[in-house]
């Protein structure tokens, strides 16, 4: 039997769906799960959005585009973008349209490193899963940063400065931030800028998908800042901001790398579904009502399950910034329960208590002396949050006797 290559034997994953597996294989033996697990919006797409899609497929949209995009979403992303960042020079020219922002992750690595010539990327820990796998997998060296939970979840700059060396290329920064919800400040930004002009070299990949979802502020990206636009990768999409996880539709801006990307498309998937791409025109720039909503509905959860959180025994929880995570410190409840950490916690909430969500060690290796976490996505209705929260509480106060 022939054998598969040792890059794709080590291949990581997103943990997500693994879990997923697991909540839909004992939701088929009956059992009632909550699942937090999922990061994607519990609610339909806009109507206008729908019926835009229609209105494609009903005119005979159905064939390829340009690999970089139709014309009419570049511009409308190129304006969307800018308007969103205070105004930056983004033009249509510069903005190239995928299929979901995801594969810009590996465009970016692919386009700023060379296979095994020992190219560093640094990428925030804990951190998207995928920032990882696809660095190692397209041959470059993982380096990662270590979020802070006394930071709000952010790094300290010092930090990035001495992870720094003449091998780094790129630089992933991700605000609002999953897994932890943490929204990097202006004042962080322009820490981090002020480090990266000493080393020209460092393309920064500002994974910017839930920029319309901060909500401490206006958002602020790092390509505002003196210098730093032209060496910034902006990755921004439909998924989150227009519940179009399943569309498949992202964008990502730079002037350099524009057409580098494109020819990454042409070589890959072809162009993203016309379909698609003429739903994302209206959600852009049709009636942002619906958005709006579903920001002020994401609000609220993240305010109520922090406040129920911390109402919880052994687990205090942080205020997040942006996205809809929370990152809640459960190391007293793994310590009351009797659990070696939170990924025992994790399966044992799952399977006694019928309560899904993902451990720290989903997101990348734990970070030294920062304790146990879980994370919560509150993409989930109010009284789901309400009754999960509830069984969590109940679980550990039961196990907390027996341990005892």
């Amino acid at each position: 039997m022939p054998q598969i290559s040792n890059r794709a034997s080590h291949l990581g994953t997103e943990n997500a769906f693994v879990v997923l597996a697991e909540v839909n294989a004992l939701a088929r033996t009956g059992k009632d799960i909550i699942s937090f697990c999922i990061g994607q919006p519990d609610f339909p797409a806009p109507e206008n959005v729908q019926a835009a899609a229609i209105r494609a497929i009903q005119s005979g949209k159905h064939g390829y585009t340009p690999s970089a995009g139709i014309d009419e979403l570049r511009e409308a992303a190129a304006k969307y973008m800018a308007g969103l960042r205070g105004g930056l020079p983004i033009r249509a020219a510069d903005v190239v349209v995928g299929a979901g922002a995801k594969p810009f992750i590996a465009y970016a690595i692919l386009s700023t490193t060379d296979y095994g010539a020992g190219d560093e990327v640094i990428y925030p820990n804990p951190g998207f899963p995928i920032y990882e796998s696809q660095i190692a997998a397209n041959g470059a060296v993982p380096v990662p940063i270590h979020l802070r939970e006394a930071r709000s979840f952010g790094f300290d700059p010092a930090e990035l400065e001495r992870l720094i060396t003449p091998r780094t290329k790129l630089l992933i920064l991700n605000t609002p931030h999953n897994p932890t919800g943490g929204l990097l400040s202006r004042a962080d930004l322009e820490a981090i800028a002020a480090i990266l002009r000493k080393h020209p070299q460092v393309w920064v990949y500002a994974d910017e998908i839930y920029s319309r979802l901060a909500y401490a502020g206006e958002f602020f990206s790092i390509a505002q800042l003196p210098g730093m636009y032209e060496r910034t990768i902006i990755s921004d999409g439909a998924s989150k901001t227009w519940a179009m996880t399943g569309w498949r539709i992202g964008f990502t801006s730079n002037p350099v790398l524009a057409p580098v990307f494109t020819r990454w498309i042409t070589n890959t998937e072809s162009c993203a579904s016309q379909i698609s791409q003429w739903a994302a025109v209206e959600a852009i720039t049709g009636p942002q009502d619906a958005a709006e909503r579903m920001r002020a509905e994401f609000l609220a959860r993240r305010d109520l399950i922090v406040r129920l959180l911390n109402e919880v025994p052994g687990v205090s929880c942080q205020v997040p910034g942006g996205a809809f995570y929370v990152w809640p410190n459960v190391t007293e409840a793994c310590r009351r329960i009797g659990a070696a950490d939170s990924e025992e916690f994790r399966k044992r909430l799952l399977n006694e208590a019928g309560v899904a969500l993902l451990a720290d060690i989903h997101f990348g290796a734990r970070v030294p002396d920062e304790g146990q976490h879980v994370r919560f996505s509150y993409a989930a209705s109010q009284a789901a949050i309400e009754k999960g929260v509830t069984r969590m509480a109940d679980f550990i106060r039961a196990n907390s006797r027996r341990a005892a």
